[in-house]
């Protein structure tokens, strides 16, 4: 799926959360909810920012910390698993938790 259609796919299935605008960066988007910068559209992936509370999750189910290119990591946002992705309600809990990750930052 081209980026662009990924992530008018996120932003749908994102309805539950309210209002959530894109910008450009990082050669993908960055996801914003209430001025708040907490999600990460890149090369057909979604990633979430995560915290010591919520990292263990991701962790859990095998997921990977975003790389915006071979040098650079971000260690707080890793990537929300597939399965989460295609339920709007469970995709909308984890976007929540990534929203008060970042407010806890």
């Amino acid at each position: 799926m081209p980026e662009d259609e990924f992530l008018e796919h996120v932003i749908d299935q994102l309805q539950p959360l309210g209002l959530v605008l894109p910008r450009a960066m990082f050669g993908g988007y960055g996801l914003y909810r209430d001025g708040v910068f907490f999600g990460i559209v890149h090369r057909g992936r979604l990633y979430f920012k995560t915290d010591e509370w919520s990292r263990r999750r991701y962790d859990d189910r095998g997921s990977e910390p975003f790389h915006a290119n071979a040098k650079q990591t971000l260690w707080s946002y890793y990537e929300v698993p597939a399965d989460v992705l295609k339920d709007p309600a469970e995709l909308a809990l984890w976007a929540e938790e990534a929203v008060d990750a970042q407010r806890r930052a």
